[in-house]
C-alpha cells in the first residue's frame, strides 16, 4: 500500500489522524477528492481519545456568548446520534443548583432553555425542572445541605477514540489511503516554494517516503504549531495548550443513578458519568507547556478532581487509593491574551500560509464534521480542478441507520446469551461489543462462542483479531487503550491478560524476544501512569 501511494498524485493529504483529520478524509473522499492521510503514532493517540467522552453542545459557552459554537454544536448532537447510533447514545444530566453555584435556578433554567432552543432539541427531550426533594430523589448521593434544586437535560455520549476509528475505516472504504505511525517531518516545494508534498518517516521499519499533493492540510491538533514552524509559518495567532484530566473510580465508590454536571470549588464544572463498571469524572483545565508526547496525571490533578467530588457528594471520602484509572490529554485552543485556560474559546480557527500549508485547530469533538464540511468546501473553493460534489456527511450513516436500529441489534446478543447459558456479566460483555464495533461485533462474538474456551479470554482473543486484521492495530496498547478503552474501564482485565494479549500481538507480526519485552515494558508504563503509582 505504501508503494502505491508513493507513486499516487493525491488530491489532497491529511497530516493527522484525529477525529478532525478522520472528518476530514471521510469528506473529502465522500466528495471524489482522492485523499491520503498520515497520522505520526495510532489514530486519535492524541486528544481525541483524552476527551470527557461526550457529545455535546457545552452549557457553560453559553456564560461566555459563544452563541453560534453552541448552536452548532447542539445541532451536530444529533447529527452523530441519526448517523453513528452505535457509538453516539443519549445520556440524561443531571445539574444540580446548589448555595454560591456557577447557576441558580434562574439562570439555570433560562440558560438550558436557550440550550435547548439552539439545538432544535425535540419536545420529549427538553429540560425538566425539579425541587429539592425532586432532586434528591433522583440522585440521593448529592449533599443535601447545599442543594436547592435541579434540572435534567439531554446530551450524548460516546467513545471519543473508537468514533474516530470508524470515521478512519469510512474514509478507507470511501477511497482514502490511510496510514498510522508514519511522521510527517517536512514539506516538499515547487519553484514558487508553494507545497507539493511532504516528506515522512514510517516509525515501524524507519523508511523515508515522500508523498505529492495538490493541496496539503495539516489537522495534527496540538502539533499544529510544530508543523506551520517546519513550513515558516507560525505568524499572528498560535496555540494555548491546556491540560485536562479524568479520572476512574469503580462504580460502586461512586454509585450515581445518571451522569450530574456539577460546580467544582473554584467556579468550573465537572462531569461525572458511570460507564460499565465504573463512574468517570472530570475535567481538569490548566496550562501546559511540556512534552506534548508526554501528557500525564498527577497526583496534584488528581487530588483537585477528589476534593470537589467528596465536597459534591455524601460519601465516604474518595482517595487516591480508590482511582482506577486515568487519562490526561491537551485541547489545542487559540490562544487569546489575558484568558485564563476555562475563558478560552473553544471555537476552531483555520490558518492559511503563503505556501499553501491550510492548518485547522481548536474546536470540539462534537464540531468534528462540520469542521470537516468547512475545511473541504474552502479546498473546493481554491481548486477548480477538485470534485466539485457537496458534502455528504450529514447523512451518511456508519453501521446502522438508527438508533432504533441499534437497540433491534442489540437482540441477538439475548439469544446468544440464551444458547451459551451465559450469566449477566457475560451478556454486558457482548453488549460492550455491540457498542464498540457496531455490526463486526457479531463476527468478534461468534468468532469468541464458538470457540468453547474461556469467556473472557476467547472474547479478547476474537477482538484482538479483528483490531488486527481490521484496524490497523500495530501495538498492544493501540487496542488496549484506543480500540477498546480497555486501559481506562476495565484496567484489570488489562493486567490479568496483559500477556496474553501481548503474545497475540507477537504472533501475528512474527516478533523476536526483544519486540515481545519491548512491547511489554511499553504495557506496564502505561499502566503505571493510568494508575497514578
Amino acid at each position: 500500500m505504501l508503494e502505491e501511494a508513493v507513486s499516487e498524485q493525491f488530491d489532497l493529504i491529511v497530516i493527522g489522524g484525529g477525529v478532525t483529520g478522520a472528518g476530514i478524509a471521510l469528506d473529502a473522499s465522500l466528495r471524489g477528492i482522492k485523499t491520503l492521510l498520515l497520522e505520526k503514532e495510532d489514530f486519535a493517540s492524541g486528544t481525541s481519545s483524552k476527551s470527557t467522552k461526550l457529545i455535546h453542545g457545552g452549557l457553560r459557552y453559553l456564560k461566555q456568548f459563544e452563541i453560534g459554537l453552541v448552536r452548532e454544536s447542539g445541532l451536530e448532537r444529533s447529527v452523530a446520534h441519526k448517523n453513528i447510533p452505535h457509538l453516539v447514545h443519549p445520556e440524561n444530566m443531571l445539574l444540580p443548583i446548589v448555595k454560591g453555584g456557577t447557576f441558580g435556578k434562574l439562570s439555570a433554567s433560562l440558560a438550558i432553555s436557550v440550550y435547548d432552543f439552539l439545538a432544535a432539541v425535540p419536545r420529549e427531550d427538553k429540560k425538566k425542572s425539579l425541587n429539592k426533594n425532586q432532586t434528591i430523589a433522583s440522585e440521593p448521593l448529592l449533599k443535601k445541605e447545599r442543594l436547592k434544586a435541579g434540572i435534567i437535560y439531554s446530551e450524548y455520549r460516546t467513545d471519543d477514540a473508537r468514533l474516530t476509528i470508524e470515521l478512519i475505516k469510512a474514509a478507507y472504504r470511501s477511497g482514502a489511503q490511510i496510514f498510522n505511525y508514519m511522521l510527517v517531518e517536512d514539506f516538499v516545494y515547487d519553484s514558487q516554494n508553494k507545497i507539493i508534498g511532504v516528506k515522512a518517516k514510517d516509525i515501524s521499519s524507519e523508511q523515508n517516503f515522500s508523498f505529492n499533493a495538490t493541496q496539503v492540510v495539516s489537522a495534527a491538533g496540538p502539533w499544529v504549531d510544530e508543523l506551520r514552524e517546519i513550513n515558516l509559518s507560525k505568524k499572528g495567532k498560535r496555540l494555548h495548550l491546556t491540560k485536562g484530566v479524568h479520572i476512574v473510580v469503580p462504580f460502586d465508590k461512586l454509585p450515581i443513578k445518571s451522569s450530574i454536571y456539577f460546580d467544582s470549588n473554584d467556579g468550573r464544572m465537572l462531569f461525572a458519568i458511570p460507564r460499565n463498571k465504573t463512574t468517570y469524572i472530570g475535567t481538569s483545565d490548566t496550562n501546559y507547556t511540556g512534552n506534548k508526547n508526554e501528557v500525564k496525571c498527577t497526583q496534584e490533578d488528581v487530588s483537585y478532581i477528589l476534593s470537589n467530588v467528596n465536597n459534591m457528594f455524601s460519601i465516604p471520602p474518595l482517595t487516591l487509593a480508590d482511582v482506577s484509572s486515568s487519562w490526561a490529554g491537551l485541547r489545542p485552543l487559540i490562544h487569546e491574551d489575558g484568558k485564563s485556560p476555562s475563558e478560552l474559546s473553544r471555537s476552531d480557527e483555520i490558518f492559511i500560509s503563503e505556501s499553501n500549508l491550510i492548518s485547522i485547530a481548536g474546536g470540539k469533538l462534537t464540531g468534528y464534521r462540520k469542521m470537516a464540511k468547512r475545511i473541504v468546501d474552502l479546498l473546493q473553493k481554491r481548486n477548480a480542478n477538485f470534485s466539485q460534489i457537496e458534502c455528504k456527511t450529514k447523512n451518511y450513516k456508519i453501521h446502522l441507520n438508527s438508533f432504533a436500529d441499534y437497540q433491534d441489534y442489540l437482540q441477538f446478543k439475548n439469544a446468544l446469551a440464551s444458547k451459551f447459558e451465559l450469566n449477566i456479566e457475560q451478556t454486558k460483555e457482548l453488549e460492550y461489543l455491540c457498542s464498540c464495533y457496531g455490526k463486526s461485533a457479531e463476527q468478534i462474538i461468534n468468532q469468541a462462542l464458538n470457540t468453547k474456551n474461556d469467556f473472557a479470554r476467547s472474547l479478547i482473543k476474537a477482538e484482538i483479531n479483528h483490531v488486527l486484521k481490521y484496524e490497523s492495530a500495530i501495538h498492544p496498547l493501540d487496542y488496549i487503550i484506543r480500540r477498546s478503552g480497555k486501559l481506562f474501564f476495565d484496567i484489570d482485565a488489562v493486567q490479568k491478560h496483559l500477556s496474553f494479549i501481548i503474545q497475540e500481538f507477537g504472533n501475528y507480526y512474527s516478533w523476536n524476544t526483544g519486540q515481545v519485552q519491548n512491547a511489554t515494558l511499553e504495557c506496564e508504563s502505561a499502566i503505571v501512569d493510568a494508575t497514578i503509582s
